[in-house]
């Protein structure tokens, strides 16, 4: 049914902001860009060891109620919470939650980003043991 992750929106009413701001933390340019009107509303990042989309997207085309702190949590792996968790600070996150080990192998934290989108970063041995077992 549920076959993996394709894309997560995040939402702005700036949207050439949050793809600056995102474009600082990730280190990476956008790959995608679309304009409706001449504005700009959605772009994407590829990233990480699955190529995973980052979306931000106008938020006039959020469907209702989306795009608030609430609700679903994404996670994205990360090699170093405490680390991210400071540079998403630095970059003018909110901190959310702070570093939080949930058991051996499992640490996650959250902020919430200038524009509003909760933002997780976690440790999971189980998203590493799957990649590194992973056929070439």
């Amino acid at each position: 049914m549920l076959r993996g992750l394709t894309t997560v929106s995040h939402f702005s009413d700036d949207v050439p902001a949050a793809v600056a701001w995102y474009a600082e933390l990730l280190g990476i340019e956008p790959y995608f860009q679309r304009e409706v009107q001449g504005k700009l509303a959605y772009v994407e990042f590829r990233l990480g060891d699955y190529q995973h989309e980052l979306g931000i997207l106008d938020r006039r085309f959020a469907p209702p109620g989306a795009g608030t702190p609430g609700g679903t949590m994404t996670y994205w792996a990360v090699d170093d919470v405490e680390a991210t968790y400071q540079r998403l600070l630095d970059l003018g996150g909110t901190a959310q939650q702070s570093p939080t080990e949930h058991g051996p192998g499992f640490v996650t934290a959250s902020v919430i980003d200038p524009f509003g989108n909760q933002l997780g970063v976690m440790f999971n041995q189980h998203y590493l043991d799957v990649f590194t077992g992973r056929p070439a």
